[in-house]
């Protein structure tokens, strides 16, 4: 075998390893955007069921349902990120479950 056909082959070796390393980078990169914003979606939902189960909570060990989010907050440590969700907390009556809405603002 030639010297110029092994360099030939080193390089290709070079070239193959650096397109497969591409690739993992472009394939977990892809992977890391996919699953944030998947996250990121589901938050406010799961924010909410928070809510919902904290407050049913509340109504079995008090008898009643919680006069607001922030009592929740303060009892029952609920945590909420103010500055990614903004919670609208309407409780009709202390009898009945209270509608619980979670949203996140426009960037």
């Amino acid at each position: 075998m030639s010297k110029n056909v092994q360099k030939e082959a080193v390089w290709r070796g070079y070239l193959l390893s650096a397109v497969l390393f591409l690739a993992v980078i472009g394939i977990f990169a892809y992977g890391v955007l996919f699953f944030s914003g998947k996250a990121k979606s589901e938050g406010s939902e799961t924010l909410k069921n928070a809510i919902a189960h904290a407050s049913v909570q509340c109504y079995a060990i008090e008898g009643r349902y919680p006069p607001s989010v922030e009592y929740l907050v303060e009892n029952y440590g609920i945590q909420i990120d103010e500055k990614r969700y903004s919670v609208f907390y309407d409780g009709f009556a202390s009898n009945v479950m209270p509608d619980i809405t979670v949203v996140e603002p426009e960037e």
